[in-house]
């Protein structure tokens, strides 16, 4: 995927690594970023540092008509990054089930949503890319994130199946899997759970770099930091192995 030249799609551009990644693509020569969030206001200053290129964009992945009406508004997307997504810690035996139906339905059944809403918008474009941020949550159940891995895991198997059904199209599909990255998700789950505080973190400017960097070299696994790089060579050669680690952090 060409980042020059290209219009992006940003979901949950307002902070963290939707913030970042659209800093990456502004200063890699994307004509244009559609910022996405729940909430147009908190756009602000990402709109301000490229005010004739960065577009805010009303998104909520659990309410359809804004999927829908983002789609009528950024017709030109040749590039769509899902990036937003919601987390609520626990122990799945014993917490809120409402939030982890919540995690279920934004991060997996809320990024299917935008890709159903937005491929036709790609097609008529040529064909491009997507880009579905993961986690290295996806290879292993942490106990005390509650819903937050199981999402994650359907969301990397949702991804491998659009891959197969959009390469004919001339759409590429890339799966994004962070590690600790220094975000305020990260806060407020090492407040919650203080093992998580124990982590480094990765800078957010260099993991959307690396992201970038990916999608450019046409990489369909992107392991946009050290520790999740680490974990994606473990993963690949013994997926036990990383299923205990990741399950051993309570």
């Amino acid at each position: 995927m060409k980042i020059d030249g290209s219009t992006v799609l940003v979901t949950g551009a307002n902070r963290g690594i939707g913030r970042a990644l659209v800093s990456a693509f502004l200063a890699r020569g994307a004509r244009r970023v559609h910022a996405a969030a729940r909430n147009p206001a908190a756009l602000e200053p990402v709109v301000a540092e490229a005010p004739d290129r960065v577009l805010p964009l009303a998104l909520d992945l659990t309410v359809p008509a804004t999927i829908d009406a983002a789609a009528q508004a950024a017709s030109d997307v040749t590039l769509l990054v899902n990036n937003a997504g919601t987390h609520a810690v626990g122990h799945l035996l014993d917490m809120d089930l409402g939030a982890v139906e919540d995690v279920m339905r934004t991060n997996c059944l809320g990024t299917l949503r935008v890709l159903r809403a937005f491929v036709p918008v790609l097609e008529r474009n040529g064909g491009g890319a997507v880009a579905n941020v993961i986690s290295i949550g996806a290879f292993g159940g942490t106990p005390s994130l509650g819903g937050y891995p199981a999402s994650k895991a359907a969301l990397h198997l949702m991804t491998q199946a659009v891959r197969a059904d959009l390469a004919p199209r001339g759409i590429a599909v890339h799966a994004v899997f962070p590690g600790p990255v220094d975000t305020d998700m990260l806060d407020y789950v090492a407040r919650n759970e203080p093992a998580f505080g124990d982590f480094p973190r990765a800078p957010v400017a260099e993991v959307a770099a690396a992201v970038l960097d990916g999608l450019e070299a046409g990489e369909e696994d992107i392991f946009p930091d050290a520790f999740a790089a680490e974990v994606g060579r473990v993963w690949r050669a013994d997926p036990k192995a990383v299923e205990r680690r990741l399950s051993g952090i309570t």
